[in-house]
């Protein structure tokens, strides 16, 4: 059985939703998401503390930056001394992705 940590799943919903709000035309901000202890959610834009400054500063229990770079989505995650980075591949190498690398035979326009 696979076992996926609830600090690894957030960070893969947290950069779905931000791949798909690039995809339907958004241009995602810098924005930092703080999960306090107790459940609580505080969003900040725009932050430039390192996270684990802002995970001990506001006593959450995880942090995720989402941020573009270099035409890719990126989320970081901090849960205590575990950390992750994910992010999407360049726009032509996701549409290689989702295409598996296979072209398509389209009918000659008429």
């Amino acid at each position: 059985m696979f076992f996926v940590s609830r600090f690894f799943e957030n960070a893969a919903n947290i950069l779905d939703a931000a791949q798909c709000a690039v995809q339907s035309g958004q241009t995602p901000s810098h924005l930092t998401i703080l999960l306090g202890c107790e459940g609580g959610i505080r969003m900040i834009a725009e932050s430039d503390w390192p996270l684990d400054s802002l995970q001990a500063y506001h006593g959450a229990s995880s942090v995720y930056r989402v941020s573009e770079v270099n035409e890719r989505v990126r989320v970081e995650g901090r849960e205590g001394s575990r950390t992750c980075v994910m992010e999407t591949p360049k726009g032509p190498s996701a549409a290689k992705l989702i295409l598996g690398g296979v072209r398509a035979n389209l009918p000659a326009a008429a």
